[in-house]
């Protein structure tokens, strides 16, 4: 299979048509099983209790706001150095889910620090720094969103993309580079898991929960962002004219 097949626009809107539903099936069953492991099988944390079991969607946000940000800086400077439309528009497809998760990463941090510091805020860095991670996906759909020439907001959100992502290895770092009240990393590849085995499953299985998510609304976004801008195809209007 050539993947350079699905560059054109409309050969990739036909396959994530085919791909939306398996995704979304998916998505809705490693959401029910992970629920499921995360508040009824795994056990209860001897130091945090109960509390604890915010995690299971805290840290899958976390990941995910970081990873699809870093895919975004990818499709951006995959389109400036190939001009490639679909990397443009993958780009903008993928920018609202990773807002989503760095505000739902904030918020299930601010539940999980009340009880374990005492305040639902510190002007920790790692916390800092995934603000400010949330500010950069917010600018960067503003400014896509005030620039009316396509082409050029696509590289100009293309570039202030690639700058911020210099704030995804702070994030990931920060616990390391400086003294925080936020704890290290949940899971090490360089070393065996320092939690239970049912709790590791619970947070992975949410992990691919919410990678099927993205994909699956990344592609229903994606299919609208190429509908309008290739409303002039004769394809499209087809499409249009048979809906």
């Amino acid at each position: 299979m050539n993947l350079y097949t699905f560059s054109s626009p409309v050969n990739f809107y036909h396959l994530s048509g085919k791909l939306i539903p398996w995704f979304t099936g998916l998505a809705i069953l490693f959401t029910a099983v992970g629920l499921y492991i995360s508040f009824f099988v795994a056990p209860t944390d001897f130091q945090q209790g109960e509390a604890y079991r915010i995690i299971f969607i805290h840290v899958p946000a976390a990941w995910m706001s970081m990873f699809i940000y870093l895919v975004m800086a990818f499709w951006g400077a995959i389109g400036l150095a190939f001009n490639t439309r679909m990397s443009f528009m993958m780009a903008r497809a993928l920018a609202p889910t990773g807002a989503l998760f760095t505000f739902l990463a904030l918020w299930t941090g601010a539940w999980w620090g009340k009880p374990m510091w005492g305040a639902w805020w510190v002007w920790d860095a790692r916390l800092t720094s995934e603000l400010i991670l949330l500010f950069l996906y917010v600018g960067i759909i503003a400014l896509w969103a005030a620039i009316d020439d396509v082409k050029r907001g696509d590289r100009a959100g293309a570039l202030l993309t690639l700058i911020g992502a210099i704030n995804i290895p702070i994030i990931y770092f920060s616990v390391k580079w400086w003294n925080t009240l936020h704890q290290g990393a949940s899971i090490n590849l360089m070393k065996a898991p320092t939690m239970a085995k049912t709790m590791l499953i619970g947070m992975l299985v949410m992990a691919f929960a919410a990678w099927f998510y993205t994909l699956a609304v990344a592609f229903m976004r994606v299919r609208g962002i190429i509908l309008e801008r290739e409303r002039q195809s004769e394809w499209v209007k087809a499409i249009l004219e048979k809906d």
